[in-house]
């Protein structure tokens, strides 16, 4: 493996809080832009998904609507990375579990791995959670209701990280994706998907910088009680 200078992952704010009811925004969604240009995550309140891609960031409302961000909304979560492809290869005429197997196979389970598969899906099914307000129900009653679409034949690009187990609750252990269409008017959390050809593209990273909301008093006073959540997380991813 060559160590490339910028070869981390940057994530603020965790998943486990996110999942148990810390969606205060405590930072700047813009402010990530700083350390990568590619990844995800979601707006206050659990508001949405949020797809960074190519130094650009979008947003997919609970409408299904897209939208660019201007960089000043708030985020209780995000990840991101400077992406260079360490490996790449071609997949076509497979279900999401197959490729998610070819892409186990090229990559350490002990090390975060940005993953790009960009190309034609054959179908794509995603879900945006809906926002919500204080006082916050925990994520998992959120993702029983949330808003699912469809797509057919689409062109676009998933967008996402695997983590390995050790780091479950800071993230989601395993593959945590995101769409959007070249078009930019379909996208959310990938649920599950179809490739009908396409290119699958493979980053591992050296390190984890964890940055945490050390001004926000909930997140401060809130112990994440991951024996609780875990399997919620599990559910929900």
């Amino acid at each position: 493996m060559i160590v490339k200078e910028k070869n981390y992952i940057y994530q603020h704010g965790t998943l486990g809080g996110l999942m148990q009811d810390l969606m205060d925004g405590t930072e700047k969604i813009g402010t990530l832009g700083n350390y990568g240009d590619f990844g995800l995550g979601t707006l206050e309140g659990s508001n949405g998904e949020v797809i960074f891609l190519d130094g650009v960031i979008y947003h997919a409302e609970e409408t299904g609507k897209i939208k660019q961000l201007t960089g000043e909304e708030l985020t209780p979560y995000a990840a991101v990375t400077d992406f260079e492809a360490d490996q790449e290869f071609v997949l076509s005429a497979m279900s999401d579990e197959e490729v998610k197997g070819m892409i186990l196979e090229n990559i350490s389970h002990n090390l975060f791995a940005a993953v790009k598969i960009s190309g034609v899906f054959e179908r794509m099914h995603v879900r945006v959670a809906p926002k919500q307000v204080k006082p916050y129900p925990r994520f998992v009653e959120i993702a029983r209701n949330q808003p699912e679409f469809h797509a057919e034949q689409i062109s676009g690009t998933i967008v996402g990280f695997f983590t390995p187990k050790l780091f479950h609750g800071a993230a989601a252990a395993g593959f945590h994706l995101h769409f959007i269409s070249d078009d930019h008017q379909f996208g959310g959390h990938v649920l599950d998907f179809e490739l009908a050809t396409g290119q699958v593209e493979l980053m591992e990273l050296a390190e984890f910088r964890q940055h945490f909301p050390v001004e926000n008093a909930d997140y401060l006073a809130n112990e994440i009680r991951l024996d609780e959540i875990a399997k919620d997380i599990e559910e929900a991813e």
